[in-house]
């Protein structure tokens, strides 16, 4: 199967399908987590792994628990690994999901957990005592809902609030989709080409990217979901029949996934776009 088919969100796993990658660099390093930094210089050399131009960093562990020996250094590597990928100025931060469906809820569990800090460049110019929280970056944090809740594209949604505040970048947060099993939960995929929501899923909705929202677009994302196929694949070492149903599954313990991912994410989030904080702010916000 071409690499470009594979059902994941999760450049890596492309990357490892493809038969030949003329022109893309694959780099590795990391101390707490293993690091795969894959450089896609232009869209022509992305078309073997159907993705654009952009950089992509894949982050693996064998759990992101917050009850793993290096959780602290575990989330400061996160959050030093996000930081290279953030300008200076205000961000958007756009937690994309459905808070209903367990495995499509990261997003929203993230946002709860995040420092706002927007409005306190106005709201606090008479608070004198508290004048060191004007000296935060910039922050707001949207939660667009999906389509079937809101009858409106998030992609529509989120640029309108760009053309109001005019971030300086967005970062978008979501749930993916991946081919291994053992990634379920695990991974973390970093990149600066934005997202299309579902379409590691075939469910494709409107894309967030600089052409769409007039902003650089950074994307976050923990897979939750894998393929039927795969899975088949995987237990069988087979080919899968040809009537396998088109099934994306979950694994029993999302829920647990779910928390923890939203955890480690959010409190490095926090740490990356306020550099003053530290660990122990961070996570006590969550």
């Amino acid at each position: 199967m071409p690499a470009s088919q594979v059902r994941t969100d999760l450049a890596l796993e492309r990357a490892a399908a493809a038969v030949r990658l003329p022109n893309i660099t694959q780099s590795k390093r990391g101390t707490y987590f293993q690091i795969t930094q894959i450089d896609v210089p232009n869209d022509a050399a992305g078309i073997p792994l159907g993705k654009p131009k952009g950089r992509y960093v894949t982050l693996e562990a064998a759990a992101l628990s917050r009850f793993s020996d290096h959780y602290q250094e575990m989330t400061e590597e996160l959050a030093q690994e996000l930081s290279a990928f953030l300008p200076e100025g205000e961000i958007l931060v756009v937690c994309l999901g459905n808070q209903a469906i367990t495995p499509d809820a990261l997003g929203p569990r993230i946002a709860g957990k995040l420092l706002a800090t927007r409005h306190l460049q106005t709201e606090l110019q008479e608070e004198q005592e508290l004048s060191f929280l004007r000296a935060l970056r910039p922050v707001s944090v949207f939660t667009p809902g999906v389509l079937g809740q809101t009858g409106m594209e998030s992609a529509a949604l989120t640029a309108a609030v760009c053309k109001e505040i005019q971030p300086a970048a967005v970062l978008v947060i979501d749930a993916l989709a991946c081919s291994a099993l053992n990634r379920l939960g695990t991974t973390i995929q970093l990149c600066d080409s934005g997202i299309s929501p579902g379409s590691g899923v075939a469910n494709h909705r409107a894309a967030f990217s600089e052409q769409t929202l007039g902003v650089p677009v950074l994307a976050v994302g923990v897979p939750t979901v894998v393929d039927l196929r795969t899975i088949v694949e995987s237990i069988t070492e087979r080919t899968a029949p040809r009537d396998t149903p088109n099934l994306m599954v979950t694994p029993r313990d999302i829920d647990r996934l779910i928390d923890h991912a939203s955890g480690i994410l959010a409190t490095a989030i926090n740490l990356a776009l306020q550099p003053s904080m530290t660990f122990a702010d961070a996570e006590g916000l969550g």
